[in-house]
């Protein structure tokens, strides 16, 4: 294995630790995801969706090596079926699903590229992948076409923002407190141009 894929045990441990706090937010995101589809009806999934992604995002920015994106949202799935998620044993596939589809993006780049628009797309990825288990899950074959799309341009949109834009923000942030020192993040960013 080359140096770049092994992880060191401090990486594991930031990718636990993500996968813990964002299984605990995705949990309470279904709160507002509920509240908003009071509102908004049925295509709030798709609007809200985006969130759901974030943490492959951040982790993979963060430590920069393969698997991450995949296992960090497992993790999450994980934590929100010990927390009693009603969805049940259903979300260790759709963690799985959603970090794959983050992980195709980063994988694409080889794992070296990870700007605005690469998190972005991996928020797409996370996105479509995740549309076509919901697919598959929901029978949206039966649904009207216009409504699939509408659906579907709800969820990238979601994805690239929600989890894309929002995750670079809050991994620059991270960066900036100095907790990701030393980390490849931080080798990388210092790096010149």
């Amino acid at each position: 294995m080359s140096e770049t894929s092994v992880w060191t045990l401090r990486e594991t441990l930031i990718v636990a630790v993500l996968g813990a706090v964002f299984g605990v937010l995705y949990l309470g995101w279904v709160q507002v995801w509920l509240v908003l589809q009071a509102i908004f009806g049925p295509v709030t999934m798709d609007m809200v969706m985006g969130f759901w992604f974030i943490n492959s995002i951040i982790a993979a920015a963060i430590i920069r090596k393969p698997g991450v994106a995949l296992v960090s949202n497992l993790l999450a799935a994980a934590v929100q079926i010990m927390l009693g998620s009603p969805a049940g044993l259903l979300l260790l596939v759709t963690g799985f699903v959603q970090g794959f589809g983050a992980e195709v993006v980063f994988a694409a780049t080889r794992y070296r590229r990870w700007t605005l628009p690469v998190l972005m797309a991996a928020g797409v990825g996370a996105a479509t992948a995740s549309f076509a288990w919901t697919w598959v899950r929901f029978d949206y074959g039966s649904l009207e076409p216009a409504l699939l799309v509408l659906m579907y341009v709800l969820r990238c949109s979601s994805g690239a923002v929600l989890g894309g834009l929002l995750g670079y923000l809050i991994t620059r942030a991270l960066y900036r407190t100095g907790v990701l020192a030393g980390l490849r993040i931080d080798r990388d960013l210092r790096a010149p141009a």
